[in-house]
């Protein structure tokens, strides 16, 4: 039988826990749910595209090949690897011909030092061949005398090497000079002098060597004159270093030192 609406309402009261949960709590918390949801997508989203962007060039850089591949060194760290292409010609296995500039300057100068530093130096023929190579028509007398008594006589005894350089047999005679980097001062048209910072390995390699081959740093500053076509030696002088702190390395068998002396060739260097 149906109730009218005259009839008194009923009120059921449940206990505590049977108590249905709050509508409006559960409405609050999906929109919570939902903004967390999205800041997490767009924070994966932000991560990758740096990653992508990571490896991507610069669409506004336009410079050459050229350009990239001689940055401009960054301040405090020195010059960067720059200059022209090694000279094509050679006079008795040297570079010649270098340009009429501060860098071909700093080039001949380079090559002159790895020439004075050779083992060739060392016998007496190949010294001459040398000098004549690298100095100036003027000054080659005296630069051939001062060394002349340089790399020869006692010089070359305490090396071990015979009066024509010659090492003992079994033995082989390193001398080889390296530049580090080369730096002009004073450079002008006619006249030019040119620091130059090497490394140099000096010594005899093989087995009961009394003289094994070291290592050494020093600085050679050469003196050059243009003479109408080539930049050409006047006068060096030398001092040591600048030398880093040797390195934690276990040093070469008197074989290895041999065969890479052997085996790898020198160069022939531009600024």
């Amino acid at each position: 039988m149906p109730l009218s609406d005259d009839q008194p309402h009923t009120r059921t009261r449940l206990p505590v826990g049977e108590q249905p949960s709050s509508q409006p709590t559960q409405r609050q918390a999906r929109p919570l749910r939902t903004l967390l949801t999205v800041l997490v997508v767009v924070t994966l989203l932000i991560v990758a595209i740096s990653i992508a962007n990571r490896g991507k060039a610069d669409p506004g850089s336009t410079g050459s090949s050229a350009d990239r591949a001689a940055p401009t060194a960054p301040t405090g760290a020195g010059p960067a690897p720059s200059g022209d292409q090694p000279v094509g010609t050679t006079t008795n296995g040297i570079g010649s011909g270098y340009p009429h500039t501060d860098q071909g300057a700093q080039s001949a100068a380079a090559n002159y030092a790895v020439a004075i530093g050779s083992a060739d130096m060392f016998r007496t023929d190949s010294r001459h061949t040398i000098v004549s190579t690298i100095a100036d028509p003027a000054a080659a007398p005296a630069l051939q005398s001062r060394l002349d008594q340089g790399f020869g006589g006692d010089t070359a005894s305490r090396y071990g090497l015979d009066a024509q350089g010659r090492a003992p047999k079994g033995l082989t005679f390193v001398s080889r000079t390296v530049p580090v980097g080369t730096k002009s001062t004073g450079y002008s048209d006619a006249d030019t002098k040119v620091e130059v910072w090497c490394t140099g390995l000096t010594g005899l390699a093989g087995e009961h060597s009394v003289q094994p081959v070291t290592t050494t740093w020093f600085t050679l500053t050469l003196s050059l004159h243009w003479t109408g076509s080539d930049w050409k030696l006047t006068d060096f002088t030398s001092k040591q270093g600048p030398a880093p702190m040797p390195g934690d390395q276990q040093a070469a068998t008197a074989d290895e030192i041999t065969g890479a002396v052997q085996q790898f060739g020198g160069f022939r260097y531009a600024r």
